[in-house]
């Protein structure tokens, strides 16, 4: 499947459910933002991405923010929560946020509310991915979801605490402080199943702890990937096609082509975070090419 251009416009949320395994699994949103389209990607030719996704006036692509919803039983798992609203104007501008729709709101949709939620998982500890598990009430920073367990990669959490002047523009110590210092944080390390049917996999590269998320991976049906910003769009599913913004683009090639071989050979469902248009598609290998892959919307 060739790939149509990306909107430049918000794509209005709608409700859509699939079943892996025994999840139920739900795009959720918390409205877009925009970023500096070089950024997003790196070596590629402007020639090349421009047509993928066109840019504004500004040089910026617009991306989603994009929450999942994993539900198995008890268990009412959120998988990265989106950027929040702890916004000053300033930075609303700075970065395009558009609050278009809300995690509470889409979460509501689905008739859940935030103390239904049992587990939190975040892929790494970026602004755009954690800023909404907290929330300002009364002036203080308190978790969004009070009866929920938490867990995001060790080292992204001491980097968020203590990002230094490289990774600081990057992270926001107040999205992870309010959480761990009520002792609702777990940090994880290596292969990590947070649940059973629930894993996470460090690898590193665009960040020191990014991670994916995969659901039933062990199991004899379906699995499905959260790709994270490990490939942020559909359109990033080529291994060289990297940010910028990747803080280690040898370790981002690597695990990329590993990780795009194993999917589509294994047939895995791909959660999207930051594609507008795709929420969920699958991967499969071009014919007469080992390390070229074509996408399907699902």
């Amino acid at each position: 499947m060739t790939l149509p251009p990306a909107s430049r416009e918000p794509v209005p949320w709608r409700r859509r459910t699939i079943r892996v395994g025994d999840w139920e699994v739900t795009p959720l949103s918390d409205g877009h933002l925009r970023l500096d389209g070089g950024s997003m990607w790196g070596v590629v030719p402007a020639s090349m991405w421009r047509a993928w996704t066109p840019p504004a006036a500004d040089n910026t692509i617009l991306l989603a923010l994009r929450p999942f919803l994993a539900v198995r039983g008890k268990d009412v798992v959120v998988i990265e929560v989106g950027v929040g609203r702890r916004w000053a104007s300033k930075w609303r501008d700075v970065y395009g946020i558009v609050p278009t729709d809300t995690l509470e709101g889409t979460l509501g949709a689905c008739g859940l509310a935030p103390g239904d939620v049992t587990h939190v998982v975040a892929s790494h500890c970026h602004w755009d991915h954690i800023g909404a598990q907290v929330v300002e009430r009364g002036g203080r920073l308190e978790p969004l979801f009070p009866n929920a367990a938490h867990f995001a990669p060790a080292i992204e959490i001491d980097v968020a605490i203590s990002p230094g002047e490289v990774r600081a523009a990057s992270y926001r110590a107040e999205d992870v402080e309010p959480i761990r210092a009520r002792g609702m944080l777990t940090a994880y390390r290596g292969v990590f199943d947070p649940l059973p049917g629930l894993r996470c996999h460090v690898l590193g590269g665009h960040s020191d702890g990014v991670s994916v998320i995969t659901l039933d991976e062990d199991a004899p049906g379906e699995t499905a990937i959260f790709w994270s910003d490990v490939v942020p769009t559909a359109h990033h599913i080529q291994p060289p096609y990297i940010m910028a913004y990747d803080l280690d683009v040898a370790r981002s090639f690597e695990v990329r082509s590993s990780w795009l071989a194993r999917a589509a050979e294994k047939g895995f469902l791909g959660l999207f975070y930051h594609d507008v248009d795709h929420a969920i598609g699958r991967l499969e290998r071009v014919q007469g090419h080992k390390t070229r892959y074509a996408f399907t919307a699902v």
